[in-house]
């Protein structure tokens, strides 16, 4: 008898097929394993009990790095085979499978090439099958070398008898090469002049400029990253003047684990984190002495937190290794534009921010920033504040959705991304950036185009964001009329509210959810600025039950730039801030805002906006120079008063009881006034402020009488709040957040899709229970 075991989830690019031929093996099976359209195929000659036993194995013996989404044994027609071995990929049939996302250098790798007597001693593309780039390289699907940017890379002999090896690491390694048949750096000035020398050479005239305080672009694995000394702020101010970044955090590159415990205080679940197959930056709390090796003001200005990463690729590891310090590590763009990942960008438009530029020719297909986590102090809850290379696109959820449907969602506009419904398969793009920029828009056009490509399908539905000026919304309209497909407009935070519903297996219920959704904008249904929403959810229905009370938004995206703003429409009817405020702005700008206050119509209920005015009140940020950045500096000041202080000892700036589910925002901002002027320290009101807050998510679920909460918007990326929220509401209520996707907009893509799914099939499943009992009851 032969059986086919069909497996489907995260299992090319994984090193699955030599699994599963070293597994068939070692049970003395005959057949034949592949990949295909839609995932691995394995023919076995065997009997039913046998073949139980090995689809089992299978299942509990895969490659760590491998997701099993489904797994479909059946009995098929005889095969005639002698052996058991891998066979050419079958491309036949619909496509429909996970991606892998690139892969962080793994430990064999980084010994080879730290190991002098080794071949692939230095050798900056060292690979496996374990790690090393995936998504990032792939033209066509699946996933093999010819499919790949690898594909112009011809084996040496010694690299085809690996490939051929069932016994070695790099059997059927995709990526695989040496420095006898190698990918090849080349290195520039920035007036474009070539330096040539070998890769060792190469390097080393690196070493020597970052020695002197310059910065080299080098291309990773996703696109070009900025590197200088992390302990020459001097280095810090020429890159931060080129780049126009004058106070965003910079992440930081580290040789060894070993100089982060050193520098930053580090826990087993951060280290585990850094070290993983993803490896993102992870933020973490530095150490009081850091100062003294680190340019730390220049780093992370007004915070106490370092984004920290490990070399993930080995040339990073090279580099770092040699220089033996840590290093700044940014995006490679001009500012306003994405990362740069072609060698022709590279040379066009990093000059104006690198010294030397470092490029290679393997071709990057899919450009993606480095993924940014981090966990929260006290509970250890995760936060994806950025999800990228190593984490997209492959998104696992359970499977709920229609498995004949291919539906498309263009997400939100800041921090965009894009989401796909391919059958029974879930895809959430890498983060794409802001796309006011007209670099972005052109980025997410090439990336979704990339994708459509990939999968030859077109969207039978399209989603979009309500608000009419967004492109993604634009586009969504569109590509909406070149497939003649409907487009369906989803508001803002009901996408958020069904993201974070989904990841949590809580859109099939029947008990009431209580989502607490906080950003800084999105379109309302009343045509006002929503932010600060209280949303229940109940068998495919959304509910705005509560949001913080409406005040002025002033001055359309001048309102986020400059926090001061936000502080005078809130304290616009509050004559005891007239000496807080008065001098952060001019004669005319006080006349004008002032009268702004009186005649505007345009409301909003932001808590983003909130925190703005909080932080201003508090002079902690007038104007900002990225987006969160007041909200970062005021969850930093009130961390300070909760780490000496706890959570215990704040005050409430609300009334004792809300009798509405309208919470009080101009209370609140009276409460911080009255607290400024009573002599109260700037880290004890944050701290209030903060603990407000909580109060404010208590009191609104006490009156619904809803006990399940759900959290999304950017608001909570505020490690401090979520802290504190479980600390104050746990057990009572029962708390759910993000752990695959950001709380920001990112995250909105994937909620429209869930949006659509939830009311349609909920919909129906209440029709369907509804028939039923009035059937019974005739």
């Amino acid at each position: 008898m032969t059986y086919h075991l069909h497996l489907t989830g995260q299992v090319q690019g994984v090193g699955f097929r030599p699994f599963v031929w070293q597994l068939a093996q070692s049970m003395k099976l005959k057949g034949t394993v592949s990949n295909g359209a839609d995932g691995v195929h394995i023919y076995i000659d065997t009997d039913s009990t046998t073949a139980q036993i090995f689809a089992s194995r299978v299942q509990a013996e895969a490659p760590t790095i491998a997701r099993i989404q489904a797994v479909e044994l059946s009995e098929v027609e005889p095969i005639n085979v002698t052996d058991f071995s891998i066979v050419d990929s079958q491309v036949m049939g619909l496509v429909s499978l996970q991606l892998t996302p690139d892969l962080a250098m793994c430990d064999a790798c980084r010994e080879e090439v730290t190991d002098p007597t080794n071949r692939r001693f230095g050798y900056a593309f060292t690979t496996c099958t374990h790690c090393g780039p995936r998504y990032s390289i792939l033209q066509k699907v699946p996933y093999d070398r010819p499919m790949t940017t690898m594909a112009p890379f011809a084996m040496c002999v010694d690299c085809e008898r690996e490939y051929n090896d069932p016994t070695n690491r790099r059997f059927y390694a995709q990526t695989n090469s040496c420095p006898n048949c190698p990918v090849e750096l080349s290195l520039f000035l920035a007036s474009g002049q070539c330096v040539t020398g070998s890769q060792a050479e190469l390097i080393g005239y690196i070493i020597d400029a970052l020695d002197a305080g310059q910065t080299v672009a080098v291309k990773g694995v996703g696109g070009y990253m900025l590197v200088c000394d992390a302990t020459n702020a001097e280095a810090i101010r020429q890159l931060r003047e080129r780049k126009h970044r004058p106070t965003k955090p910079l992440a930081v590159l580290y040789p060894s684990v070993n100089q982060v415990q050193r520098d930053c205080c580090a826990g087993d679940d951060e280290l585990a984190l850094l070290m993983s197959p993803e490896s993102p930056i992870v933020l973490l709390d530095r150490r009081p002495e850091t100062a003294s090796r680190l340019a730390i003001d220049s780093l992370s200005p007004g915070l106490s937190q370092l984004g920290v990463m490990l070399p993930y690729a080995p040339l990073l590891a090279l580099i770092a290794g040699m220089f033996d310090l840590p290093l700044v590590a940014t995006s490679g763009n001009v500012s306003g534009s994405p990362i740069c990942y072609t060698n022709q960008q590279a040379l066009e438009q990093l000059p104006a921010v690198a010294d030397f530029i470092l490029t290679h020719n393997r071709d990057i297909v899919v450009p993606q920033d480095d993924s940014v986590m981090r966990l929260s102090p006290t509970h250890r809850q995760p936060i994806v504040l950025r999800r990228s290379r190593g984490l997209a696109p492959t998104f696992l959820r359970p499977g709920f959705v229609n498995p004949n449907t291919n539906i498309l969602a263009l997400g939100a506009s800041i921090k965009s991304t894009f989401a796909w419904q391919l059958r029974s398969n879930t895809y959430v793009s890498q983060y794409l950036g802001d796309l006011e920029s007209y670099d972005t828009q052109t980025r997410f056009r090439a990336t979704l185009g990339h994708f459509l490509r990939l999968f030859a399908a077109a969207p039978e539905v399209i989603l979009a964001d309500q608000h009419e000026g967004y492109f993604s919304t634009q586009l969504a309209r569109e590509l909406a009329v070149i497939w003649g497909v409907p487009l369906i407009a989803i508001q803002h935070h009901e996408a958020h509210l069904a993201a974070v519903l989904a990841e949590n297996e809580l859109t099939n219920q029947d008990e009431p959810v209580l989502g607490v959704i906080w950003d800084g904008t999105g379109y309302g249904t009343d045509r006002q600025i929503w932010g600060g929403e209280f949303i229940s959810y109940q068998n495919g229905l959304f509910d705005r039950v509560g949001h913080f009370d409406y005040f002025d938004a002033l001055l359309g995206d001048k309102m986020p730039r400059e926090p001061r703003i936000s502080a005078l429409s809130l304290t616009a009817e509050l004559p005891e801030a007239y000496t807080i405020l008065r001098s952060k702005f001019t004669d005319k700008e006080w006349s004008l805002y002032r009268k702004l206050c009186v005649e505007n119509k345009v409301k909003t209920s932001s808590v983003g906006r909130l925190f703005d005015a909080a932080a201003a009140l508090l002079g902690l940020a007038d104007r900002v120079s990225y987006e969160g950045e007041a909200a970062l500096l005021l969850e930093n000041t009130a961390a300070q008063y909760v780490r000496t202080n706890g959570y215990e000892t704040s005050q409430s700036y609300l009334p004792d009881t809300l009798p509405t589910t309208q919470v009080p925002t101009r209370a609140i901002v009276a409460g911080i006034v009255h607290d400024i002027q009573a002599g109260k320290s700037t880290s004890q009101i944050a701290a209030n402020f903060h603990y407000t807050l909580v109060q404010a998510v208590g009191a609104v679920a006490r009156q619904t009488g809803i006990r399940q909460l759900a959290f999304s918007g950017g608001v909570f990326q505020n490690a401090l709040l979520v802290d504190w929220l479980r600390h104050e509401l746990e057990p009572t209520y029962q708390l759910y957040f993000h752990c695959q996707l950001s709380p920001n907009d990112e995250c909105i893509s994937f909620g429209q899709l869930t949006h659509h799914t939830s009311i349609r099939q909920n919909t129906s499943r209440l029709k369907t229970e509804t028939s039923h009992v009035l059937s019974h009851s005739r």
